[in-house]
């Protein structure tokens, strides 16, 4: 009898456990938002102010809402705290768009922000809740903006676009 009583509460605990685990999955898959578009551009191994690289997507629903973010991987050679960088936008329509965004790549001591050990990616918002204004294809093109006319450290580029629900 003490037995049977002891499998019955170590199935239930066993269920129990179960359904945490369930309902603990299904809360972490609900939370992310699902990627409309994500893609990376190598960078050479020295980054010439005159070589942009180009995100070319196709918008279908341009009422829903999206976040546009950059993302960089960059190793230990990059020599600055900063990276500018030029972006356009060009729509369907032929109007281009123009910003210059300033990327923090390291905080005031040195240390690289972002994840990562010898290669660091981070992840710089852009625009939140971003409506596009008409369906069609979207590129987006990105060049370095620094001093220099050459940089090095600077592996990869790319764009995420995540659609709001």
């Amino acid at each position: 009898m003490g037995i049977l009583k002891e499998d019955n509460q170590r199935d239930r605990r066993y269920k129990l456990l179960c359904v945490l685990l369930l309902g603990l999955s299904i809360s972490f898959v609900s939370c992310t938002k699902p990627v409309f578009y994500e893609q990376y551009q190598t960078v050479d191994t020295q980054w010439d102010k005159n070589r942009e690289v180009f995100f070319t997507f196709d918008i279908a629903d341009n009422a829903a809402s999206y976040n546009i973010s950059l993302n960089i991987r960059n190793n230990n050679l990059y020599p600055y705290q900063n990276l500018w960088l030029f972006c356009a936008q060009e729509q369907p329509d032929g109007v281009t768009l123009r910003d210059t965004v300033e990327c923090m790549l390291a905080d005031d001591f040195g240390k690289w922000l972002g994840a990562g050990i010898s290669l660091h990616h981070l992840n710089i918002p852009l625009h939140n809740q971003y409506k596009f204004p008409m369906q069609g294809p979207y590129t987006i093109s990105i060049r370095q903006g620094m001093r220099d006319n050459t940089i090095v450290g600077i592996e990869q580029i790319g764009v995420r676009i995540e659609k709001n629900l």
